[in-house]
């Protein structure tokens, strides 16, 4: 039996007419809908013209946001020999090789993003039925597979997320926190939808963006109008 919404949300959801809004209108009111008692994030939900089970239609990448995610970061790093120092050196809040891999191994989470050298990867493949399901596996595509432990280290604690197109081709991503100004959350959201048309798998074919929503995570969805979004340009949202 579907839960029942509160009365809370039933009361936000009066505020939101069915209509796609301007993308600043609809930020908007996205932060005049956050009433929850602690900061919330902003949240889109995409639905693309993609079927996911081909591979030529999957999406799968990462955004940089100009403005941030308002969140602190953990990053760790498994490596081996000097890359572990380097990963230390350059901010990363854990490092190491085996010995990581190990407390993994026996249940250690306390990160948010997992990066790994490429001469590691086999070792951190036996990993894959933890960090899997949770979203932290490395990957190439992601930028968490890497030599260039700084650079990767300082592009994820400044805001790049990475992000995926689910099973049935809605893409689900925070892109800041309902706190930002509405001018800060239309710079980062821009940034998104510039990136998942900039990735356009190959294989998608016909009307790529099918709706685009916005919601604070314990509010209600806002309808966005895709065309007016793509038509920005980057200077206007800043």
């Amino acid at each position: 039996m579907p839960k029942k919404p509160s009365r809370r949300l039933q009361e936000l959801k009066k505020k939101v007419e069915e209509r796609p809004y301007e993308p600043i209108e609809a930020l908007k009111l996205l932060k005049e809908t956050a009433t929850a008692k602690f900061t919330e994030s902003a949240e889109a939900h995409i639905r693309l013209g993609i079927d996911p089970k081909y591979t030529d239609q999957q999406l799968r990448t990462t955004v940089a946001l100009p403005k941030g995610t308002g969140q602190t970061i953990r990053v760790a790093v498994i490596a081996r020999g000097e890359k572990v120092s380097e990963a230390s050196n350059a901010g990363a809040d854990i490092a190491g090789s085996e010995e990581l891999i190990a407390e993994i191994q026996n249940g250690m989470m306390d990160f948010d993003r997992l990066i790994a050298t490429p001469d590691m990867m086999p070792k951190v493949a036996r990993l894959g039925r933890l960090l899997g399901p949770r979203g932290l596996m490395p990957s190439p595509k992601g930028g968490t597979v890497t030599n260039d432990i700084a650079q990767a280290i300082q592009e994820f604690k400044a805001g790049k997320l990475e992000f995926r197109a689910d099973r049935t081709g809605i893409v689900h991503v925070m892109f800041g926190k309902a706190s930002f100004s509405p001018e800060d959350l239309l710079v980062n959201l821009k940034a998104l939808q510039e990136t998942i048309d900039r990735n356009r798998p190959s294989g998608a074919k016909g009307r790529y963006w099918r709706t685009l929503y916005v919601s604070a995570s314990m509010g209600p969805s806002i309808e966005v109008d895709i065309a007016i979004l793509r038509e920005l340009k980057l200077e206007d949202a800043a």
